[in-house]
């Protein structure tokens, strides 16, 4: 299927998707220029695109494969894409896999999730089946017991894993546990999150010839984003042209940011979607450009990883900062935030995670006792919100990996967990 010209699928959605043909009204006819379109508002979006009487396809329901998408934050949604979309989507990031290191041959173990219209476990198989190199595919899906996941990537010497970092943590907690190591896996593929600092040091201890790598940036709403760019950095990764346009823009007045190292949020166009279109789509990420003219970005994390405790703003970035200062011996290998409400006010546990074998209670009171120090440090209004009585003061939870809470059909990490009551 080929790549559109922007001016033809601007005149092709504001003539058969009647959300595209409302929000673009007030433009002129012949409007060819990306930021002369507005950005999609993402709730006026999905209000829109509903499975019955639904305002942003272009064309009935007729040929298509739908996914669940939004698993981790509010309701589930649908999204949609031709068998020729699809193929095109697949073969693109496909290439890309070989960025991220795939080579002829590779045994390629999926740990991703199946089933329930959820689309990672296809999506990085049919990648890899139209990817420019030939691999030895290994089906195993992230629900499989570990138990049976670990004989069948040693039997078949697998040399990549992928997954989400959730999932290759747990694996490799598993393995630790047990006292074994998987020495022939060359890489971790991760994707659908970051991976931390901590993470990586746990995955160490279970693959010790592994190098950790992003195997692409995309999602089943917002489509392509990014393919991974060899280098130290895993978050930096190139913009799949000419199939996807990559905006980055400013928080505060949506102006396109040209100049490399300042933040914004992620905004993509895909010139190859034309069921559902997405054109100035938030894709719930921010960035910022490392080379704008080669479309290089860094990824900085999600727009909407935060919480408001009380009073004050708190963003999982702020906690990953401060147990990274705090924990000089590397002990901490995973972290939620844990919003809770009790005696009239809110407060905030941070629930950390340690590897197993790791039984020094003083010193883990003593590293606990740190993080909240560096955290109040970093974010000045908790500990002043406490003085005055708004909220709880901080605390540290500590637990093993697999005590930390994921999203059941994504397997992926929540990081961010609200328990208070909402009656």
């Amino acid at each position: 299927m080929p790549v559109h010209q922007l001016s033809d699928l601007i005149r092709y959605v504001r003539h058969n998707s009647p959300f595209y043909a409302d929000l673009y009204a007030d433009l002129p006819p012949d409007v060819d220029c990306l930021t002369d379109l507005p950005v999609v508002d993402q709730s006026a979006f999905w209000a829109a695109n509903t499975l019955h009487g639904n305002r942003v396809l272009t064309a009935p329901l007729d040929e298509a494969s739908v996914f669940k998408t939004g698993g981790t934050t509010g309701a589930p949604k649908f999204s949609c894409y031709t068998r020729e979309e699809w193929r095109e989507f697949v073969t693109a990031f496909g290439h890309g896999l070989v960025d991220a290191g795939l080579r002829p041959g590779h045994r390629v173990a999926d740990l991703f999730y199946a089933g329930e219209l959820y689309a990672s476990f296809l999506f990085i198989l049919d990648s890899l089946s139209h990817a420019p190199v030939g691999s030895v595919r290994l089906p195993i899906g992230g629900a499989a017991p570990l138990e049976t996941t670990v004989p069948t990537l040693r039997d078949f010497a697998a040399q990549i894993v992928a997954g989400t970092p959730t999932t290759l943590c747990r694996l490799a907690e598993h393995l630790i546990a047990a006292g074994e190591q998987l020495p022939s896996v060359e890489l971790l593929f991760f994707g659908g999150e970051a991976l931390f600092a901590d993470q990586r040091r746990l995955l160490a201890g279970a693959f010790p010839n592994a190098e950790p790598r992003s195997l692409g940036y995309a999602s089943v709403d917002a489509g392509l984003l990014g393919r991974p760019v060899p280098g130290p950095d895993a978050r930096v990764h190139r913009a799949f042209a000419p199939h996807t346009v990559v905006e980055i823009l400013d928080d505060a007045t949506d102006e396109p940011i040209r100049e490399a190292g300042r933040p914004g949020r992620v905004v993509v166009t895909q010139l190859f979607r034309r069921l559902m279109p997405v054109i100035r789509y938030p894709a719930g990420d921010r960035a910022e450009w490392t080379d704008p003219e080669a479309g290089v970005f860094r990824i900085l994390g999600r727009a909407e990883e935060g919480v408001r405790v009380g009073p004050v703003s708190l963003y999982s970035q702020d906690a990953q900062g401060a147990v990274a200062a705090a924990d000089t011996e590397g002990r901490v290998v995973g972290m939620q935030l844990v919003v809770r409400r009790w005696d009239g006010r809110d407060g905030l546990v941070l629930r950390l995670a340690t590897a197993p074998g790791d039984e020094d209670p003083a010193g883990l009171d003593v590293l606990a006792k740190s993080v909240v120090t560096e955290l109040a440090e970093a974010r000045p209004f908790y500990p002043d919100a406490v003085a005055t009585g708004f909220v709880h003061p901080l605390s540290v939870e500590w637990v093993r990996h697999r005590d930390l809470t994921v999203n059941q059909r994504s397997g992926k990490l929540v990081r961010v967990i609200d328990e208070r009551p909402t009656a």
